[in-house]
This record gives structure tokens, C-alpha cells and sequence, in this order.
């Protein structure tokens, strides 16, 4: 008797594509202005170091964490989840590195993610919501405490990296410590517990096929090939020199 797939929850489907859509816009902003030289595109300011940018960074990063920590209360198997987050990882730390050894990407958001799912799956998978909550709480309050522990610490490697303590020069093009992500991770497996106890959707009209729930199903995907695609056609125009 072979066990039947749960439904997906396409709302869930729906904002983890609005996520990774919104995630490629910013990084394709950051390509034209660091590689480009432009100052706008479509109307955007390709500045990202303003406060409104760090602001929409922080949400739409966010949302994809989250929205990966009510998903973990649907895996079969989250550490085969977490080795497949990490294999992706280290493919991307390869390439990165390949293009920009400075700048090479140590413990990004998939891995993050990589590491959190293993945490959950090894020891939150059989507690109950109430200690996601406050283990995520306790975790994501810590990193008001890095900036000052940052100057109190001479930290002079990068052995903690995943924690969030790193050397005064560390550069990355994508870093998502432990300290807080893990915690907003924890935080999305306590919300999953209670809306999605049923593991059915909350919205019992789902929308027609769109490309906001086509990109959710295939985010991690559309992650991992998106920039090489961006800085593919940037080169081919001649923009980008290799």
C-alpha cells in the first residue's frame, strides 16, 4: 500500500514564490548598479545601502525563512532536506569563489537554511510549538547583543562565522548567520504547528496557476541558477568582463 502525498498549500507556494521573485529583483538591482554602473532601473534605485532597502532585504528574507520553518512541519526527513539545502550551499561557496574570492559566499542563506533544518530535524522535529517559539525568540533577541560583542571580542577568525561573530574585514556577497536566522526559522516551525496542525490550507480557494505559486515550487531552483543567469546575459551584452 504505498502512503499518499499530502496537498500542497498553495498559499504557502504562493508567498514563497513572492519571496524568491522579490530576491531576484534585488539581486539583479545590485548586478546592474555594482557591475553596470546604473543608478536606476525601472524606476528602482540600485543604492542598496539605504534604510528602505535594508528594510524590504530584511522582509522578503525573512518571509523565505519563515515560510521554511512551517515547511519543515511537512517534511518526511529533514535532515535529507538539510543535506540537500547544504549540497546546494557548497555549490554555490564554488562558484562564488571561483568568481570573487574576496567576496566568496561562507554560509549564505541556503546554507543557513541547510544548518537550521538539521538543527530541527535532530532536535526540535518531536517538541512541542510552544519551545520553537521560545528557543526562535531567545535566539533571534541574541543578535542585539553581536554589535556589542563584536567590540568587546577581538575576534580575529572566522571559525564562528555561522554564529555571526567574524573578522572586522569579512566580506560575503550573501550572509545569513545562525544569530538570528535560526531563530526566525524556529519561529516559522512554531507558527506551522499551530495554523497547519491539519496540514491542510488555511484559504479554501486556491488561485488559478500563476507564476507567483510556480516559483514557490521550484524556489530553490530558481535560487541556485538565477545569478549565474543574470551575470550570463550581463556578459553577454558585454557589460560584465570575465
Amino acid at each position: 500500500m504505498t502512503r499518499e502525498t499530502p496537498a500542497r498549500i498553495w498559499e504557502i507556494d504562493f508567498l514563497r514564490g513572492l519571496a524568491i521573485i522579490l530576491m531576484v529583483g534585488y539581486h539583479l538591482l545590485y548586478d546592474l548598479g555594482d557591475f553596470v554602473g546604473l543608478k536606476k532601473f525601472l524606476g528602482f534605485s540600485t543604492d542598496l545601502t539605504t534604510p528602505a532597502w535594508l528594510v524590504a532585504q530584511h522582509f522578503f528574507a525573512g518571509l523565505f525563512v519563515i515560510l521554511s520553518g512551517i515547511s519543515s512541519n511537512f517534511s518526511q526527513n529533514n535532515l535529507r532536506r538539510s543535506l540537500k539545502y547544504l549540497a546546494v550551499a557548497l555549490l554555490i561557496t564554488a562558484a562564488s569563489y571561483v568568481f570573487d574570492p574576496a567576496s566568496v559566499i561562507l554560509f549564505g542563506i541556503i546554507h543557513c537554511l541547510g544548518v537550521s533544518a538539521l538543527i530541527y530535524g535532530l532536535l526540535f522535529k518531536k517538541s512541542k510549538a510552544a519551545a520553537c517559539l521560545v528557543s526562535g525568540t531567545v535566539i533571534t533577541g541574541l543578535s542585539f547583543l553581536l554589535p556589542a560583542a563584536h567590540k568587546a571580542l577581538a575576534i580575529n577568525s572566522n571559525w564562528l562565522l555561522p554564529l555571526g561573530f567574524h573578522r572586522p574585514d569579512f566580506a560575503s556577497f550573501d550572509y545569513f548567520p545562525l544569530i538570528p536566522w535560526l531563530g526566525v526559522f524556529l519561529i516559522g516551525a512554531a507558527l506551522g504547528r499551530w495554523l497547519y496542525s491539519s496540514r491542510k490550507s488555511l484559504l479554501a480557494r486556491p488561485l488559478p496557476p500563476n507564476i507567483f505559486n510556480w516559483c514557490g515550487r521550484h524556489s530553490l531552483w530558481i535560487y541556485l541558477l538565477h545569478q549565474p543567469l543574470i551575470l550570463g546575459v550581463l556578459y553577454l551584452l558585454g557589460y560584465l568582463k570575465i
